[in-house]
């Protein structure tokens, strides 16, 4: 499978924006989009203009690198919202929200969808008390992710809760810290999703 091994810190500047995708180093003064917040490369402090088509690209490859996903992946994410009821971007964003790695991440288990994705493979989560190992699982409501008792003791899992307070947990989640779990309450709404996203350019993009 195909994975970007460059440095994150250059996708954030890219978009332009902060995907958080380095963990607890996005919220400090170290984060490079405070630091450098033009697109690198030796014409990265220019003026771009984009065309409409080139908004649209902008804005799925954001949310694509947000969530870490591939081009296929995402693609095929966005023709299951489209089949769904309802208005197709909202439906992307509950797919992508649904996700178990971002799950995961959002519950504080983790401090990055990326650290969320490794762990997931390396069998350390439950769901519903049976060992999952696939990021894209789809959750839904009232199903229950625990950490393995064995994997308790992992440093970064222990750490990511730590640093939980300065993170807000979705009203469609409940953590519970003392005992490792979480619960998903409902269906992520629109309102939840706090991120920059304009997922109506998303949906212009793959509908030409």
């Amino acid at each position: 499978m195909a994975r970007y091994r460059g440095s994150v810190c250059r996708l954030c500047r890219r978009e332009g924006t902060k995907l958080f995708l380095k963990g607890d180093r996005c919220f400090s003064d170290k984060c490079s989009v405070d630091r450098r917040n033009y697109p690198p490369g030796q014409h990265g402090q220019g003026r771009p203009r984009f065309s409409d088509f080139g908004v649209q690209l902008r804005e799925k490859q954001k949310v694509k690198r947000i969530y870490g996903m591939l081009e296929k992946q995402f693609a095929d994410t966005a023709t299951k919202a489209s089949r769904m009821k309802g208005r197709t971007g909202d439906n992307l964003l509950q797919l992508l929200e649904r996700r178990l790695d971002n799950v995961v991440f959002r519950l504080g288990f983790a401090t990055s969808r990326n650290e969320a994705r490794q762990l997931l493979r390396h069998g350390h989560f439950l769901v519903n008390g049976r060992k999952t190992t696939i990021p894209s699982f789809l959750t839904k409501p009232g199903m229950l992710i625990t950490v393995r008792e064995k994997s308790r003791e992992v440093t970064r899992i222990a750490g990511a809760l730590e640093t939980l307070e300065g993170r807000s947990v979705p009203e469609w989640l409940e953590v519970d810290k003392d005992n490792f779990a979480g619960t998903v309450k409902a269906l992520p709404t629109r309102e939840d999703v706090t991120l920059p996203i304009e997922e109506q350019l998303i949906v212009e993009f793959y509908s030409r």
